[in-house]
């Protein structure tokens, strides 16, 4: 039995016509005068036989064309009926312990919400690209962040493609998410505190330590975690100067000191060294 050639055949619809004379026509004649369509069939890789029906021959040679290398692969069997809500609760399994539990539940989140808009009971190999997409404006008009919806997009996209290999359930090429690309992202305009509204709060503000932890953010602009790990050695009352290093953050051993060239130097208000001195 051969199973690496993909043929091209009729298949004949109906009963066979009968020519003026009553009676049955020949079989040469068939292609003529008997309806028919065209089916492209193959074998897979245990012997199965599958055939797949086409209005037109040129339509079956061109499917035949692209199976044929699936075939030549072992590729070519047709892939088993599962469900979207099967997928995903059988994905929810055999993921734990393969990914971060971050990420699971990431694609457990975006897999039960593509559920909930087009259906559990869909069959996987049924999902179609307009499906996906329709579920992508969806998102978008849901969701206020363009950058949750992109993820969704590389989620569902990693997801499907684990469909196709090594599970089997959709054959290659059939990914729904697969041609669908990201949303463009606009920045967001950088808003700087007024000097109003730095008074405002540091009014309200009576805790001495805090209002020299405003002050220094509003007078330095050095972030968070540089002020949150900021010494006294770090600071210098006489020339009104505070010395950061960008690596004190992150530093692993106790004894650890950066180098002078990694040092930068951030002035110091009036305000703020008066606030740091009663501290």
């Amino acid at each position: 039995m051969a199973i690496e050639k993909v043929g091209i055949y009729r298949k004949w619809l109906g009963p066979v016509p009968k020519g003026k004379n009553g009676k049955l026509i020949p079989e040469s004649e068939w292609p003529r005068k008997r309806r028919h369509r065209w089916i492209a069939r193959w074998y897979g890789t245990k012997g199965q036989r599958y055939g797949k029906v086409f209005k037109t021959r040129k339509e079956a040679q061109k499917y035949a064309s692209e199976l044929q290398k699936h075939v030549c692969l072992g590729k070519a069997d047709k892939p088993k009926k599962v469900t979207l809500h099967e997928f995903r609760l059988e994905h929810e399994q055999v993921m734990k312990g393969q990914v971060a539990y971050a990420t699971l539940d990431d694609q457990s989140r975006a897999l039960r919400f593509f559920e909930n808009f087009i259906g559990g009971s869909v069959l996987l190999s049924k999902i179609k690209p307009r499906q996906a997409e329709a579920f992508i404006a969806h998102r978008l008009s849901t969701v206020p962040s363009v950058s949750t919806v992109n993820k969704d997009i590389r989620t569902l996209k990693r997801i499907f493609n684990l469909a196709i290999e090594p599970r089997g359930y959709l054959p290659e090429g059939q990914n729904p998410f697969a041609k669908i690309k990201k949303r463009k992202t606009t920045e967001n305009k950088v808003r700087y505190v007024e000097i109003e509204e730095y008074r405002a709060l540091a009014n309200e503000t009576k805790d001495l330590w805090w209002n020299a932890l405003i002050s220094i953010a509003y007078g330095s602009g050095l972030r968070r975690n540089e002020i949150l790990h900021l010494t006294w050695a770090d600071v210098d009352f006489e020339i009104q100067q505070i010395y950061v290093s960008p690596k004190k953050e992150t530093a692993k051993t106790v004894n650890w000191e950066p180098k002078d060239h990694e040092k930068r130097v951030v002035p110091m208000a009036d305000e703020t060294a008066q606030l740091l001195v009663k501290l």
